[in-house]
């Protein structure tokens, strides 16, 4: 099968490999669409640890049950199916309390690190297990389903949230994961919800989704003035460094929560005094934990829309080219999503 394995780093070829068998338990999937996460283009030169060549990255995917494995029940060939990015064991402590994004042996599509190797969806077929699988409503396409896997980690950062009746939000950060953290906001009952980014164009994409007001400069200043000085109920931060972080400590009310996405850098500097005397509650939030049945609602919906922030769509020999584009950080760019296949 063809595949886009990252040889070495900043080197993607177009090439060759084994096409992947089921093992027990598993299903063969055909991959339909694929898109480029954040993670992938770090892990593209190396600076997250997470991607050592040689590997097949792409875990935000979607296509059509090709081959099943012995012991795999309520799956056919043909089936339209997306699947977790997450590969849990559902037997340790933490699955065993529906905590599977912090499984004990988690594994994630497309990463090779120290402790293991998992080939990914940048190929025309991908192995995953069952348990794993979701099937797709027909109204939505693959392109769109493409974008499951961020949509699903959005709902579980807020779901980690108290959110009171008339709660007041701000995301701090309008890539991707903001932009959907903004629409699981007001999904979970936030009354106002404001978005900060430096970036102009995304600003007027947040706004097209309905962002109570866009803020590039100045944040804190003008949270206050929005909020009669007191600051929002909560603040998400989807960057992940010491500015963004202390921009969304900064922003929050006295006994207010900051729920962590953002996950660039590995350490930042905490501003430990404004959260003890303030009495802030910091929390982390992990990929996703059982959301992507009411994501794939959600979206089949409408409430939860994707397609704007999808930039392009093009087949995955051209991967090498837009990986480099999203690596030099090409204004404009937003999502972008691989085609192995013709299926839409």
């Amino acid at each position: 099968m063809k595949a886009l394995l990252l040889s070495e780093y900043r080197r993607l070829e177009f090439t060759d490999v084994a096409t992947p068998e089921p093992q027990r338990g598993e299903v063969v999937v055909r991959v339909a669409a694929c898109g480029i996460c954040g993670s992938d283009v770090h892990g593209y030169d190396g600076s997250s640890g997470r991607r050592i060549p040689p590997i097949i990255m792409g875990h935000e995917a979607a296509g059509i049950v090709a081959r099943i494995g012995e012991g795999v029940g309520g799956f056919s060939e043909g089936d339209r199916v997306t699947f977790d990015s997450t590969v849990y064991c559902g037997q340790c402590e933490n699955c065993l309390r529906g905590e599977i994004n912090l499984c004990d042996r988690r594994e994630v599509l497309g990463v090779s690190c120290g402790d293991y190797r998992r080939a990914g969806a940048f190929a025309e077929f991908v192995s995953v297990p069952a348990r794993i699988i979701h099937r797709l409503p027909e109204n939505l396409s693959f392109h769109e389903a493409a974008l499951l896997e961020a949509v699903a980690v959005a709902l579980h950062a807020v779901s980690l949230a108290t959110i009171p009746p008339d709660s007041t939000a701000l995301v701090v950060g309008a890539g991707t994961i903001g932009l959907l953290l903004q629409q699981a906001l007001r999904v979970a009952g936030c009354s106002r919800v404001f978005v900060a980014d430096p970036d102009s164009t995304r600003l007027a994409l947040s706004q097209r989704l309905g962002a109570t007001e866009t803020i590039s400069e100045n944040v804190v200043e003008r949270i206050r003035q929005l909020t009669s000085g007191f600051g929002v109920d909560l603040a998400v931060e989807a960057v992940g460094k010491t500015e963004s972080m202390g921009t969304a400590i900064d922003c929050v009310r006295k006994g207010g929560t900051v729920v962590l996405v953002g996950n660039i850098t590995p350490e930042v500097k905490l501003p430990l005094q404004k959260v003890v005397s303030r009495q802030l509650r910091l929390q982390g939030s992990c990929a996703s934990a059982g959301e992507y049945p009411r994501a794939i609602e959600l979206m089949s919906r409408g409430e939860i829309q994707v397609k704007p922030l999808i930039t392009a769509v093009a087949p995955l020999a051209e991967g090498p080219q837009w990986f480099e584009r999203l690596y030099a950080r090409e204004p404009n760019l937003m999502k972008v999503v691989l085609t192995p296949g013709n299926q839409s």
